[in-house]
């Protein structure tokens, strides 16, 4: 077995010096961000952000001042928040209580890197508050590589203006504000202010509460996004941008406003793509639960890069249908909405969660659509993307990097957590059926039935792959300790082994060390299809003289060839 294993990695390694299609070469890679939590930052929750800055295009630079809210959890002297080294601090003001009389008092702070230190001043312990504000002012990071390796993109649009966006998903949000920087915190809601030149508009998350005009040539817009949200969400949209607006009927009864924030040059293909919009929210919701924050908005606005998941207010830059016949960007975008905002992974090591799921989706998709054959299809044209260098749900604390760059050196690689993702829930939904599937999947969007209700926050959660795990055994009535052992907590795929001898067809699976896998497998013989029960992970079944037989022939289970 573990010679077998051994040539298993082997010809992994070879398969490295080949092109693979999910690769990308970027140039560049991220800054990085998560990881494991320094004390002083695992000592404090950060309950609110706001955010009040000049953004200066001629210059590509941006001053102001971000003031952080958050709730003591460990006795804690020194605030530490991550900030790039290419913005400079110049005070830091300690604020009174929200809703407390006082004025603001200047404290000591130092830089360590890319960490501000900030004195307290007196300790603060458990239960208790602390309120700062940091004045700040510099020239962030220009994106290299957008979306994949992030910062500010400062576009122009046909006509020569103004067209800007931020894209942090990977580098994380301290290339552009003083944040904690790990996937875990979660401010309740944050309010920027945002000042830029006119006639620029400023697309952002949450509602639009106002636009101050400016005697100086500028505008003020003022945008709350009122429930909790990645730091790497917080995204700003700028450009003369033309407004499409319409109105989503949720399927809990709400009203959402729908808007897509398009360039003047593109209005005609964003009203093309603009009906998808509702179609894609219909999809999740009735297969997931409702839209998670209809107490907002649901947007999106076209950017100079790609596609991100900005919550609220989806960045978006490709006008394309794919093989199918429907945007595949934005669909996967929108997915994030449930995968990624509702449902956040409590560490970078459970990236799956965002994005195996969101693919799985589009599976989904095409078999609502067009029917089970282009959801085998949907599987059929990507299994090519997967290279299982890397454990898809490891144990250990990771960063972004770990999980998302796994190849060499300025190769982008996500065959593994987006596709090889979305074939262990393919595989699961063989194992244990589809109707125990979807209700997993909804469940574990939405715990309860009362929580597809809420829309002041409570409605968003930290998950983990134990979670999944231990949902989707109680819904399913099924022991998977096994299957998550072999598909998620190592890379190696299973190999089915499938010989004829003296008139029987025998059939094994082959794991690293010997790992328990009594995975069913569908078997052909002749014209007729069965599945067959692999307990203890080998079966032996009997063959006619010259009968053809073939083994999971529509490749339902994911395996080691496929």
């Amino acid at each position: 077995m573990k010679a077998l294993v051994t040539a298993v990695l082997l010809l992994g390694s070879i398969l490295l010096t080949e092109p693979v299609t999910a690769q990308r070469y970027l140039g560049h890679r991220p800054t990085d961000s998560g990881g494991a939590l320094m004390p002083e930052q695992a000592a404090y929750d950060v309950t609110f952000y706001q955010l009040d800055l000049d953004i200066f295009p001629e210059t590509h630079s941006l001053a102001g001042a971000v003031t952080v809210q958050a709730r003591i959890t460990s006795p804690l002297e020194w605030f530490v928040l991550d900030l790039d080294s290419r913005l400079r601090v110049t005070r830091v003001e300690i604020l009174p209580p929200e809703g407390v009389d006082g004025v603001a008092t200047r404290t000591h702070f130092e830089r360590r890197g890319n960490r501000i230190w900030s004195h307290l001043k007196v300790s603060r312990q458990p239960g208790q508050s602390a309120r700062l504000r940091l004045h700040y002012e510099g020239k962030p990071k220009e994106a290299p590589a957008p979306p994949w390796v992030g910062g500010f993109t400062w576009a122009e649009t046909a006509d020569g203006q103004d067209w800007i966006a931020t894209s942090m998903q990977f580098d994380g949000a301290d290339l552009w504000f003083p944040c904690k920087d790990h996937p875990s915190d979660e401010p309740d809601s944050v309010a920027l202010n945002i000042t830029i030149p006119k006639p620029l508009y400023l697309a952002s998350n949450g509602k639009l509460l106002a636009i101050d005009e400016n005697s100086d040539g500028t505008r003020t817009f003022h945008w709350l996004h009122s429930n909790p949200i990645n730091n790497y969400n917080i995204a700003l949209n700028i450009a003369p941008y033309e407004i499409l607006e319409d109105t989503y009927q949720s399927t809990a009864g709400d009203k959402i406003p729908l808007l897509f924030y398009a360039l003047p040059e593109h209005l005609q293909e964003a009203k093309k793509v603009f009906p998808q919009l509702s179609q894609h929210l219909r999809f999740y919701e009735e297969t997931l639960g409702p839209y998670p924050f209809r107490s907002d908005k649901y947007s999106v606005a076209e950017t100079p890069h790609l596609g991100m998941e900005h919550q609220t207010v989806i960045a978006y830059g490709r006008y394309r249908d794919n093989q199918w016949g429907y945007d595949e960007l934005h669909h996967h975008e929108l997915g994030h909405e449930w995968w990624g905002n509702l449902v956040t992974a409590l560490d970078w090591r459970d990236f799956w969660i965002h994005e195996g799921f969101c693919a799985y989706m589009q599976a989904l998709y095409n078999e609502q659509l067009l029917g089970e054959s282009a959801y085998l299809d949907f599987f059929n044209t990507r299994r090519g993307l997967v290279r299982n260098i890397t454990t898809l749900a490891p144990r250990e604390t990771t960063t972004s990097n770990e999980r998302y760059f796994v190849a060499p050196e300025f190769i982008e690689s996500d065959g593994d957590i987006y596709t090889k993702g979305a074939l262990v829930l393919h595989s699961l939904r063989y194992l244990i059926g589809k109707e125990a599937l979807l209700k997993s999947l909804r469940r574990f969007a939405y715990p309860t039935e009362e929580m597809e209700r809420v829309t002041d926050g409570k409605q968003c959660r930290f998950a983990t792959t134990d979670d999944f795990l231990h949902l989707t055994e109680e819904i399913s009535g099924h022991e998977l300790d096994w299957f998550f052992e072999v598909y998620l907590r190592q890379p190696v795929l299973p190999r089915l082994q499938a010989q004829e001898k003296d008139g029987r067809l025998e059939l094994a699976w082959l794991t690293p060390d010997e790992l328990p896998f009594p995975m069913p497998i569908e078997v052909q013989v002749g014209e007729t299809g069965q599945r067959v029960e692999m307990d203890g992970g080998h079966v032996s079944l009997p063959l006619a003289v010259g009968e053809k037989w073939v083994v999971d022939p529509n490749k339902r289970v994911y395996k080691w060839g496929d």
